[in-house]
C-alpha cells in the first residue's frame, strides 16, 4: 500500500511494505537534502500544454525554472482545485491551464515515478536473488491512500478519484489529513489527540478520540472501487473517531505574501515571484535563527536591496495580520464541538503539530501557551500525514462525520435570486441516524418532472476568493454581507443528466403536495434518495444514490 500527502508547498509519498513504513525519495523529484523528510516541491513547469509535457518537483528548481516571472511556472495550485477561480486563468499553447489541470499533471507524474521506482527495485532484487514475496507484491501497487484537507469540498475529492481511476489504481481510499497524522503518532486508549495541521495552504484542526469497537469495514474512509484488502483484526479493533474539526484557508503561502508585501511597502518595490520566494526562505531561516536576510537585485533601478527580518519583527507581522486571532477562532470552533460531545480542553492529552508552518517558533509558542510544552508532539512535521495514512491497513477503523452541510437550491422571491435551503446539517455521523424528509409540489402547470440541485454548503463565516494575479494564484478572505450569506456553496449536480430525480405521471399541478423525498447518507458516503408519489402511491426511486459525497 502507498499513500500520498499532496500538499500546497510539499508532497510526500510513503509506502507500507510488510510491516515497514517508509517515506520514498523519488529520483529527480524529491529534494536532495540528506536530513529530514524527502519532500517533493509541489511545483510544475509547463513545457507543452497541448501534450501535457511538464517538469515537476525538484527538477524545476534544479533547472532554475522556479524563480523567473514565467507564466509557465505554477506553484500553490492546490489551493485553486475544486473552487471557483476568479479573474484571469492563463492560457498556454492554446490550452486554458486551470489549477485542476496543473494538479493532474503533477500527481500523475508523482504516481508514475513511484510505480517505476518500485518496479526497478523489485527487478534489481530479483536479479540478485534477494526478493521476498512482500516486496515483490508491492512492486505493482494497487492500493493507495490519498489524504485530503478537512475543509475540502466534494469537487476536490471527486477530482482525486478521477485521477486515480485514470491511472489504473485498483483501490483508492481518502482520509482526512489531521486524522492521518494522529494515526502516525499511535493511538492509545483514553488519550485524545488534537492535531494541528498547518501547512502551505490550509490550517486544519481535528480532535481524534481512540477507542475499541467491533472489527469490520472502516467507516469514514471512502473506497471508490475494488474489494477492500485491508487487514482486519479478530474481535475488537482500534478505532480513531473524529470528535471535532475546524479548518481555514490559511497557510505558509499567506505568511510569505505578508512578508513580501511588507518589504515592498518598506522599499517601494513592485512585488513579484522572486521577492515572494525570498520571503519564504527568510521565513524558514527564522525558525533556526533570530535574524535572516536576502539580497534582491532590482533590474529596473539596477540597485541591490537587502530584505531582512528578525523573529520579533516577523511575529509582529503575524499579529498585525490577525494570524493568532484566526488560530484562536479555529481552536474555539473545535472546543465548542467537543463540548457538545462531552469533552473539554482539559480532556486533550496530546497535541500533534504537523505541517511546515508549525515549525515557526511563534506558532509553537502559541501551542505551548494553550496546552503546555509537555503535551506537544512535533517530531515529524512533514512526513506524519503520509505515514499515518498507511495505518488503516493495520486494522484501524476511522470513524468520521460530515464536515459540510448539504442543501437544495430554490428561487428566493425576496432577493430575486437562487438561494439554498439546508437539508443535511454538518456534524452528523454517516450513515445518518434517521432519513431526512422533504415534501415537494409542482411549481408550474403541467410540470413533467421534478429537478433538484444539491449543494455543499461551506461552514466558514468568511468566503475565500481564489484568483490569478500577475501569474500567481492568490487567495484572500472576503467579508460576508450583512446577513452573513456569503458562505461558499458548491453545486454538486447542476447538469441536465443529474438534476431530474423523478418523472411525473400524470403531470404535476401547483397547489398540492406531490412527492415525499427521504434523504440518507450511506456508509459509502453517498447521498441517496427515496421518492414516493403521493398522488399515485408509487415509489419512483428506492434509496437511489444521486450524489457521491466522496
Amino acid at each position: 500500500m502507498l499513500a500520498i500527502d499532496f500538499g500546497t508547498s510539499n508532497t510526500v509519498v510513503a509506502q507500507l511494505s510488510g510491516e515497514t513504513v517508509s517515506v520514498l525519495r523519488l529520483p529527480n523529484l524529491s529534494r536532495p537534502d540528506a536530513e529530514g523528510a524527502p519532500t517533493i516541491p509541489s511545483q510544475v513547469y509547463v513545457e507543452d500544454a497541448r501534450t501535457g509535457q511538464v517538469i515537476i518537483g525538484q527538477a524545476v528548481s534544479d533547472r532554475g525554472l522556479d524563480v523567473k516571472s514565467d507564466p509557465r511556472y505554477f506553484r500553490h495550485f492546490k489551493r485553486g482545485i475544486g473552487v471557483d477561480v476568479r479573474g484571469f486563468v492563463p492560457e498556454l499553447d492554446g490550452v486554458e491551464v486551470t489549477p485542476e489541470l496543473v494538479g493532474e499533471w503533477f500527481l500523475k507524474q508523482v504516481v508514475k515515478a513511484t510505480q517505476a521506482m518500485l518496479r526497478e527495485a523489485a527487478v534489481g532484487e530479483a536479479l540478485l536473488g534477494e526478493a521476498d514475496s512482500s516486496k515483490t507484491d508491492s512492486a505493482e501497487p494497487d492500493s493507495w491512500v490519498f489524504t485530503v484537507p478537512v475543509d475540502s469540498f466534494e469537487a476536490y475529492r471527486q477530482w482525486l478519484s478521477t485521477i486515480a481511476e485514470s491511472l489504473g489504481i485498483l483501490q483508492l481510499q481518502l482520509l482526512d489529513e489531521p486524522t492521518a497524522a494522529a494515526l502516525d503518532y499511535g493511538l492509545q486508549e483514553n488519550r485524545n489527540f488534537l492535531v494541528v495541521d498547518f501547512g502551505g495552504g490550509t490550517l486544519d484542526l481535528a480532535l481524534i478520540q481512540p477507542g475499541k469497537a467491533p472489527g469490520g469495514r472502516a467507516w469514514g474512509t471512502f473506497v471508490k472501487w475494488g474489494a477492500s484488502r485491508l487487514k482486519s483484526q479478530q474481535g475488537q479493533s482500534t478505532t480513531a473517531k473524529a470528535i471535532a474539526k475546524a479548518a481555514q484557508t490559511l497557510g505558509g503561502a499567506d505568511l510569505d505574501r505578508w512578508l513580501a508585501e511588507a518589504w515592498c511597502q518598506q522599499h517601494n518595490l513592485h512585488n513579484n515571484r522572486l521577492i515572494t520566494r525570498m520571503a519564504e526562505r527568510v521565513k524558514i531561516a527564522l525558525s533556526e535563527r533570530e535574524q535572516a536576510q536576502e539580497v534582491f537585485f532590482d533590474d529596473e533601478t539596477f540597485q541591490s536591496v537587502e530584505l531582512e527580518a528578525s523573529r520579533a519583527q516577523f511575529t509582529q507581522l503575524l499579529t498585525h495580520n490577525k494570524l493568532f486571532d484566526r488560530l484562536n477562532s479555529a481552536l474555539n470552533q473545535v472546543l465548542l464541538q467537543a463540548q457538545q460531545r462531552g469533552l473539554d480542553k482539559s480532556d486533550i492529552q496530546a497535541v500533534v503539530a504537523v505541517g511546515g508552518t508549525c515549525k515557526i517558533p511563534a506558532i509553537r509558542a502559541w501551542l505551548e501557551d494553550e496546552f503546555g510544552a509537555d503535551k506537544l508532539y512535533a517530531s515529524e512535521p512533514l512526513e506524519a500525514i503520509a505515514k499515518g495514512a498507511l495505518q488503516i491497513a493495520r486494522g484501524i477503523e476511522v470513524r468520521d462525520f460530515l464536515y459540510h452541510s448539504y442543501g437544495i437550491r430554490y428561487w428566493n422571491q425576496r432577493t430575486n435570486s437562487h438561494d439554498w435551503h439546508p437539508l443535511i446539517q454538518a456534524g452528523l455521523p454517516y450513515p445518518l441516524p434517521e432519513p431526512v424528509e422533504l415534501v415537494l409540489g409542482a411549481s408550474i402547470e403541467n410540470q413533467p418532472s421534478i429537478e433538484l440541485v444539491i449543494g455543499e454548503l461551506g461552514e466558514s463565516d468568511e468566503a475565500v476568493e481564489v484568483y490569478f494575479s500577475e501569474g500567481q494564484l492568490v487567495t484572500r478572505q472576503r467579508v460576508t454581507d450583512a446577513d452573513g450569506q456569503a458562505k461558499p456553496v458548491q453545486a454538486l449536480n447542476d447538469d441536465a443528466d443529474t438534476r431530474a430525480i423523478a418523472q411525473l405521471q400524470p403531470v404535476g399541478q401547483p397547489g398540492s403536495d406531490r412527492l415525499l423525498l427521504q434523504f440518507q447518507v450511506d456508509k459509502q458516503r453517498r447521498l441517496c434518495v427515496t421518492v414516493e408519489d403521493l398522488l399515485t402511491n408509487e415509489t419512483l426511486q428506492d434509496n437511489q444514490p444521486i450524489i457521491d459525497l466522496r
